[in-house]
This record gives C-alpha cells, structure tokens and sequence, in this order.
C-alpha cells in the first residue's frame, strides 16, 4: 500500500507565518524599529512541561529551536521575586534540541512556580522569553491528593480539529486543578497517520491539522520524533501541560499497532506501509524519542527503563508498569508457563517486592493494558492478558494471578488499577467469590479513554478472575469519532482526613458519569456507587 502524500494545511502555513512573526519581536526587528543592537534571541518552540513529581523532586521539559543553554528558575511565589536558579544542559541535535532538568531539594506538599529560559551559547546575557509553568510536589504528611488519567491521544484518523476545540478534554482536565496527569500509554500513534479531511456516517466532516510526519507511519527517528512535535500544536495541551506535571507510560502505538520483541512485520495489510520490518529496530527509535520529548526522569537502575514506583506521601504509591517492552508474541495466549507474559521476570519480581514494601494506603497499579477485557489481535491470537476462557488461569493470566497472590500473602491492601487502552470507560470490581482464583483481596479496576480518538467496545470480560461491570459506557459503533461519541477520563481524589478514595469516570467536558467511594478501613469490602 502506497504511503499517503505528504500534505500541509493552512493551519501550517498560518503557523509557518506565525513563526516568523514570532522570530521578529524576538530579535528586536519591527516596522520602524532598528535592529542593529539585538542579538537575535533562541526561542522555547513547544511550551514547557513537568513530570515524576515526588516530595522533593520533579522534571521540567523544554525544546529550543537552536542549541542554547536550558535556564530554570523555582519559586513558591508566582512572581518570582524570590527563587532559586537551576543551571540545565545544553540542548543540541543529538536530542533533537529538547532538554531536562531534574529539580532537587524541592519543598515537599506545595505548588511550586518555575520559569524557563534558554541561553544564548556566544553570549550568555542573551536569553529567550521566559515560558512558566506550576506543579505541585508530593506530600509528606496527610493531605488530600487528586489526579487524572486516560490515555490514547490522536488515533484512528482524528488529530487536531481546530472546529471541534482540537484537544479540548485537556481543558476539562485542568478546570479540576490535579495534583498530577497519569497518561495510561498511547502518548501518540506513530502508526496510525492523518487525512486533511474524514468523512463521517452522519454527513459531518472531521477536519485535521496535518503535518509531513503526520502523514505516514513513522519509522525514521525524525518521524518518530514529529509525532510528539505535532501533539504539541495543540493550545489546550499546552495549556494543560504547563500546569500539571505528567506521569507516562507506553503501549503499542508508540511504535506500531500490537507490537511485541523481535517481531517482524507482514508484506501485507498494514504492514505494507512499512520499509523497516523489524519492530525491534522501530522500537529503539521510538523509545528515543518518548523519552527525549515526555517529561519522564532517567531511571538508575536499567537506561530507557519505563516501569517505576512514584511515591506521592503517605496516601498513594503508584506502580507505573510496562506491559510491552519484556512481552512475549501475541500468540492462542494459552500456556501453562508462568515464567512467561506481559511483565518479564525482573519487572515481576520488582513489583512484587515493591507492593510488598508499601507503606501506602492505596497501591494504584497503573497498566497499558486491562487485566479482564478480551482483546484479539487477529484470528486465533489476543493482544491482552485474558484469553476467553473463564477458568484456571493459562497464559498471561498466570503471572498477574501470581503477583495478587503475592501481594495477598503479603497481606498488601488497598490495590487499585487503572488503564485505558480499549477507548471506552468501565468500572470493573474483581472478587475471587466469583472467579476461579481464590488467593487475592477484592479490588476494583477502572478503565478510560481515549483522549483523542476513534470509540469503541465493549469488550467481553474474562471470568478468571471473577470481573464484574459495575459501570460501562461505549460508542455504538466502531472508530467512532469524537463529533460523534464522549472521549472520557478518569479523576481520582484521596481525602487526607478519611482517606477515602473517589473514583470519577468523566467525559470530554467534565461531567461525571459514574463515582465511587472506596473505603480505607475495610479493604475495599464496602463501597458507596453514585449513578450519574
């Protein structure tokens, strides 16, 4: 299958103008004005961001459009007349002109201002407009925390759409003030590329903002890279991104759809589109680029390593996993060896001993991929954890009944998973009463997404380990677009004096459409539903 042409809108063309407008003020040069004193200043391309927040630490995120020196500056006041100055590195091709900076000995339980500035490298008392941003660091002692999560943003066709608001549940988002943003993977599609125009069922037009990467699937790093360049023309992101520090993770569309190590890709069907077959060798330059353009720290113990525990006070400890990196193929999913799976032996082993080491009153296992929805990746082969078969555990079911029976050995509470994946919202409450695995506490499973996207589901549930919907809402159809069906996500609230925790699934403007209060003191026994 031929690639698509590589196409510009108006939207580009504005943007193109705009830069160069942009590029004037910076450097001085306007009607009537001389610019013969002006250096001509870098400029920040792509807004800042913030991401890993703990008690005393977080990352700041900014792109250049030059090499220059990253600048930034802390404060507890939003006018910053007192603050601390952080030197960063500097930004050079090798990473595509992005740069972090990890601020340390932060103040624990507070929301922080920080500004950045790029400096010039001739000349350091030539600096770019400073870009400010807030986060908020974890908590040392009891205190309420909030936080949102969904995932799968830009898929099936539907980008930017300046009519409809482009990423407008990105405001919705923000209007609640979280502490901080899970995305639950599908941070772009890289597979997945625009039409300036889609025509839908009803007669409406989706209209794109389109851009050369966007264009075709990605396989080159340049391409790689340009997916996230493009999800940061939309204002509301921005917006978003300024506010409310992220915590990342992946799932198959940053490489391509339902990959898994060492595949080889097809001559046919989708795969067509692709001259690079290996995914391993799309998957090395997509991780290159998720982890130079995400707010997401360096991990110590393994390079490029994205599962992690992100400690946030007494309340909460989120185990951010990885179902993709150690899978293994998207095979019947029917096997009886445990050491197999999504997880792999060490990040298994890891979050094991982690929820077993917890402190926290609540254990949020945030996961790519659900544990109870069965999701097929062709004829006789699933993508998923669950395979179909409602009894014993068999394939990858194996390895996550392990880790509850660990946790429930370890007499570990108050685990919670949330993910999004199948773009649609559910409620989903686990009981071994019902299932065919006794050895693990009753524990509630939420599901939603897409943030910008083609609907879909349900999804039929597998009955190992005893599911049952307390809540589901879908699009009638298939790759419904988001003119046409609720983009959703989810909000969670811990109260700092109970310690309850709500759970909140919304829609792409807010509105609750489903909540439930989880409680602390009998391990998830009891619980109180509002029906919105």
């Amino acid at each position: 299958m031929p690639s698509p042409p590589r196409s510009i809108t108006r939207r580009d063309a504005l943007k193109g103008g705009a830069a160069a407008v942009g590029g004037a003020v910076a450097s001085g040069i306007l009607p009537g004005v001389a610019p013969a004193f002006v250096r001509d200043r870098p400029q920040l391309t792509h807004g800042v961001q913030s991401g890993d927040p703990t008690a005393r630490t977080a990352v700041v995120w900014a792109r250049g459009d030059r090499p220059s020196r990253m600048l930034v500056e802390v404060s507890r006041d939003p006018g910053f007349k007192r603050r601390r100055t952080v030197l960063g590195p500097v930004l050079t091709p090798d990473t595509d002109l992005t740069a972090k900076v990890r601020l340390r000995q932060l103040p624990a339980g507070e929301e922080l201002h920080y500004r950045v500035r790029l400096e010039d490298l001739r000349d350091p008392t030539v600096t770019s407009r400073p870009v400010d941003g807030r986060l908020r660091t974890a908590p040392r002692l009891l205190g309420d925390v909030s936080f949102v999560w969904s995932g799968d943003l830009a898929g099936q066709n539907f980008g930017i759409n300046p009519d409809f608001g482009g990423f407008r549940i990105f405001d919705a988002m923000r209007r609640l003030r979280p502490d901080f943003f899970v995305c639950s993977g599908d941070t772009v599609y890289a597979d997945g590329p625009l039409t300036e125009t889609v025509a839908l069922p009803d007669g409406r037009t989706w209209r794109n903002v389109v851009t050369p990467a966007k264009a075709k699937v990605a396989e080159s790093l340049e391409e790689f890279r340009g997916q996230y360049a493009y999800n940061l023309l939309d204002e509301a992101l921005r917006r978003f991104n300024a506010v409310v520090p992220q915590i990342n993770q992946w799932d198959d569309h940053e490489v391509t759809n339902n990959w898994y190590p060492s595949e080889t890709l097809t001559d046919d069907g989708p795969d067509a589109r692709y001259t690079e077959k290996s995914v391993d060798v799309l998957t090395a330059r997509a991780r290159q680029a998720f982890f130079e353009w995400l707010p997401i720290g360096p991990q110590r113990a393994e390079a490029g390593r994205i599962y992690r525990r992100i400690g946030y006070g007494p309340l909460l400890d989120l185990f951010v996993l990885d179902c993709r990196t150690y899978k293994d193929p998207n095979g019947e999913n029917r096997y009886a060896d445990p050491r197999r799976g999504l997880l792999g032996a060490a990040q298994r082993d890891w979050l094991e001993q982690e929820l077993a080491a917890s402190q926290a009153t609540w254990k949020v296992l945030a996961t790519d991929l659900p544990l109870g929805l069965v999701v097929p990746d062709g004829p006789g082969a699933q993508e998923g954890i669950a395979q179909g078969d409602p009894g014993a555990p068999l394939g990858r079911e194996l390895e996550f009944a392990d880790v509850l029976r660990s946790a429930y050995d370890a007499d570990v509470t108050g685990i919670v998973l949330i993910t999004a994946d199948v773009h649609y919202t559910a409620a989903h409450h686990y009981d071994a009463d019902r299932g065919a695995v006794d050895e693990f506490a009753p524990f509630w499973e939420f599901v939603s997404g897409p943030l910008n996207a083609g609907g879909f589901g349900p999804a039929p549930l597998d009955g190992t380990f005893g599911p049952e919907a307390r809540f589901v809402a879908a699009p009638p159809r298939v790759a419904a677009s988001p003119l046409e069906v609720a983009q959703y996500f989810g909000h969670v609230r811990i109260d700092g004096e109970s310690r309850v925790m709500t759970v909140d699934l919304r829609d792409t403007d807010g509105r609750s459409l489903f909540a439930v209060d989880l409680q602390p003191d009998d391990l998830l026994a009891r619980h109180r539903i509002h029906a919105r």
